[in-house]
């Protein structure tokens, strides 16, 4: 008994947290996942960008038989064709994603939901539908047809929504990366917490074997 009294308490190993962030870097599956907020705030948006897009431009292009049907037809072509893109990302990610062929945390990074390729797409909504409703104000200001006032107002509260909505975008694609931004400078003073809960899952394990050896010992 006296033995068993003199041995030593255990001790974690030193590199054990860098052992247990290499065995979690190796789940390439799991990347993907991660911040699953982040990840369905901005598919939540994507798909809300894709249906008021789609929808609005079908609108302006099932009008193009009124007077004003050349600008009709540009801006819902470009409402369209601006939707199908953001479709056609989502479609990509997640079929990178199923077929697992990135092993490469950056580029995983950038082409999940929430990363870099989806701030870039939003940047991308944003401006093309500020310049579509810049141009239809310069053009409704520009016209000078007082015979035909229903179209100029079509033309201006189309614009004028359009200038809103860009704006919107833009403010709210500005907030989503001063938030990111700061979240990621607190923490990075602080250890990930799946690092820690699986610490105190390896010390448990690690009691265990102690407790089972010293039970072999008596």
């Amino acid at each position: 008994m006296s033995s068993i009294d003199e041995l030593p308490p255990p001790r974690a190993s030193p590199n054990q947290e860098q052992i247990q962030s290499n065995a979690l870097e190796e789940h390439t599956e799991l990347w993907w996942s991660r911040e699953p907020v982040r990840s369905i705030l901005c598919y939540c948006f994507s798909v809300l960008l894709i249906l008021a897009c789609g929808i609005g431009g079908i609108v302006l292009l099932s009008t193009t038989t009124s007077p004003s049907g050349e600008w009709r037809m540009g801006v819902g072509a470009t409402l369209c064709i601006l939707a199908l893109l953001i479709l056609l990302k989502q479609l990509l990610s997640s079929a990178i994603q199923d077929m697992q062929c990135l092993t490469r945390r950056e580029h995983i990074n950038m082409l999940k939901s929430g990363g870099l390729s989806d701030s870039l797409v939003f940047l991308i909504s944003s401006v093309v539908i500020l310049v579509c409703g810049v141009v239809l104000l310069a053009l409704s200001f520009s016209v000078d047809t007082p015979g035909v006032p229903p179209i100029l107002f079509t033309m201006h509260s189309v614009g004028v929504s359009m200038v809103v909505v860009g704006i919107v975008i833009l403010f709210g694609l500005f907030i989503y990366i001063l938030v990111i931004y700061c979240r990621s400078c607190v923490s990075s003073r602080y250890h990930p917490r799946n690092i820690g809960v699986f610490s105190i899952s390896g010390q448990l394990h690690q009691r265990q074997n102690t407790t089972s050896s010293l039970a072999n010992l008596i």
